[in-house]
């Protein structure tokens, strides 16, 4: 028998409680890899157990309470008392990585969070050891599989967006509240750590913006079908010139050839692109219960075998504000003489060019979609704000991103 290592559980719900089964059934298997058995010293519940007596008996703390009250009290605690930490918390981490981070050195003690990120997809370790030594330039990709599940649903079968969620809760893919998930919040929390990983930019929440699928219609998923186009909820952290990244979340659409656009169902994909690798791109099942708990046990076995990944700082880089992007522009119009030159008045005052135009149906029916060339968003944006007055509107404009790149 190998040496005993105490790992103490906070969470006793779905993921709590599929690790600590996994962690008993796979403990032979750590001890052969590591040379240690990993064994539970005690499991912190809503109504049980105690904080205090699982830190002074454990020397791993793994917390999967969700949320930052109490996990934050409770991980800091760990850490600045040397108990190594494993969590799948990404809201913890995107508002409190730097606390954190400054915890885990004031302790000496490993910070691992393989699961916050992707479900069983290894996207942390890859982008924190493998390449570690490469300069990074992008790191992006479907990161919240309600959201994929559900607009694979509307392009698949004609869905609105509330038939494709309320599919989505019947299969467990959504929470009966998936205001975080739809809305981009869930996705933005995730980006704000890989960014801080990927450039070492002590990137917060608050600096993620981000946008949901709420406001997407079928007829949006039919215009992408006729363009051979998929329509996904993306986030992208890249570097924007010399000085600066850029963190943002949004929906858009792809062309074929993106490897990210045959991802469908509620399945993770993650890009990370380098001048020394041209492209990787990894796909898997998202945040399951098991897939978590799996993601949840890697991170438990590298800490069993050493090193310290901790954020690294890299104070040279700033966050930017503005970027350029393409857009599809959906407009419902009242069909009367002088609509398209009035919008293409608008558009070209802000300095939006437009690639293509569209005109569909007749009186209450007409609509127009426009196809941008890529932008400052900010000017779109104003663009944008100019034509929402316009007084032969039927309702708001929508935008949806576009991006152009494909892959060979």
């Amino acid at each position: 028998m190998g040496e005993t290592v105490n790992v103490g559980i906070l969470g006793k719900g779905t993921v709590g409680g599929a690790f600590r089964r996994l962690l008993n059934e796979r403990a032979e298997m750590v001890e052969e890899v590591s040379g240690r058995r990993p064994r539970v010293s005690g499991v912190l519940g809503r109504n049980r157990g105690d904080f205090e007596r699982i830190l002074a008996r454990s020397e791993i703390i793994v917390e999967l309470i969700g949320g930052t009250d109490p996990a934050l009290d409770y991980v800091t605690r760990a850490l600045e008392a040397g108990r190594h930490v494993v969590t799948a918390n990404k809201q913890l981490l995107a508002q409190h990585g730097p606390e954190l981070v400054a915890a885990a050195r004031k302790g000496g003690a490993q910070l691992r969070f393989e699961a916050a990120v992707a479900g069983a997809i290894p996207v942390i370790r890859v982008v924190q050891e493998s390449l570690g030594a490469i300069p990074i330039e992008k790191v992006f990709g479907i990161v919240n599989g309600t959201t994929n599940y559900i607009l694979t649903e509307m392009a698949r079968g004609g869905l609105s967006y509330e038939e494709a969620l309320a599919q989505a809760q019947e299969l467990g893919y959504a929470e009966a509240d998936p205001t975080d998930d739809v809305g981009g919040a869930d996705a933005a929390a995730k980006m704000a750590i890989l960014a801080r990983l990927a450039f070492g930019v002590p990137v917060k929440l608050d600096d993620v913006p981000y946008e949901g699928i709420e406001r997407i219609k079928p007829d949006d998923l039919a215009y992408a079908k006729e363009l051979g186009l998929s329509l996904k909820l993306l986030g992208v952290a890249e570097r924007v010139g010399e000085d600066a990244i850029s963190v943002r979340v949004f929906p858009c659409f792809l062309y074929p050839g993106h490897p990210l656009s045959p991802i469908e169902g509620p399945f993770n994909a993650v890009m990370v692109e380098s001048p020394a690798i041209t492209e990787i791109t990894m796909s898997g099942p998202g945040a399951g219960g098991q897939e978590t708990a799996s993601a949840v046990l890697g991170d438990v076995l590298s800490v069993i075998g050493g090193g310290s990944p901790l954020f690294e700082e890299n104070a040279r880089l700033k966050i930017a504000k503005d970027v350029e992007m393409a857009f599809y522009l959906h407009l419902e119009v009242d069909d009367r003489p002088g609509v398209l030159a009035q919008v293409a008045e608008v558009l070209g005052k802000n300095g939006v060019s437009v690639r293509s135009v569209v005109q569909r149906g007749l009186g209450g029916e007409a609509q127009l979609i426009m196809v941008m060339h890529p932008v400052s968003e900010k000017r779109f944006s104003a663009a944008l704000k100019r034509i929402a007055k316009l007084d032969f509107l039927r309702s708001p404009p929508r935008a949806i991103r576009v991006i152009e790149e494909e892959f060979g």
